[in-house]
């Protein structure tokens, strides 16, 4: 069955992330179409790129890269929770990517962002880094926004129709991530 990480990019504590996240996995896992599991960067603790070769050399070294490498290759497609921090992504989920390469290429990839204007720019940015990472970037996201889709800036409530929205992401991951199959089998 297809596998989907479902990325939880942001570091910070007392992160809206979290709970963006877990309703992620909670309206996902409804959908039984594909195995999904939370991917929580806090889990991984990665130091600031460490690695003395670029990732595109797969010459990993690190124990801690080996492990992000392994969970990563692990799965089909991948969804990225991430926050918008001055019109673009975390350091955090950033830094996590610019780790690795290989296990990146020919994988599906949407977005669920949050931010005051949804976590648009953040996505913009992503979108850019998933095309150098041979990565399928799928079409549907989800914006949420701080005003709407969360109370007093921190409890996240979202509107119905953002649901809608994270199924179709979802429909598009998964159809990407299995049409992609074959070439990341060679």
């Amino acid at each position: 069955m297809t596998r989907i990480g479902i990325i939880l990019g942001s570091t910070r504590p007392g992160r809206n992330g979290e709970a963006v996240a877990r309703w992620v996995v909670d309206v996902a896992k409804q959908r039984g179409d594909a195995q999904y599991e939370l991917v929580d960067l806090l889990d991984y603790q990665l130091p600031h790129l460490d690695e003395a070769y670029p990732p595109s050399m797969g010459q990993y070294t690190q124990p801690h890269t080996l492990r992000w490498a392994s969970t990563i290759a692990s799965f089909d497609g991948f969804v990225m929770v991430t926050p918008e921090y001055n019109h673009s992504t975390s350091g955090a989920l950033k830094n996590a990517i610019d780790y690795l390469y290989a296990e990146w290429n020919n994988k599906a990839v949407g977005f669920v962002s949050y931010g005051s204007v949804g976590g648009a720019r953040a996505v913009e940015h992503l979108r850019l880094i998933a095309g150098e990472l041979q990565m399928a970037d799928v079409r549907s996201q989800v914006a949420l926004s701080l005003f709407t889709d969360f109370e007093n800036f921190s409890v996240f409530k979202p509107n119905q129709f953002q649901a809608d929205a994270l199924n179709a992401t979802l429909d598009q991951v998964v159809a990407w991530s299995d049409a992609l199959a074959p070439l990341r089998k060679r």
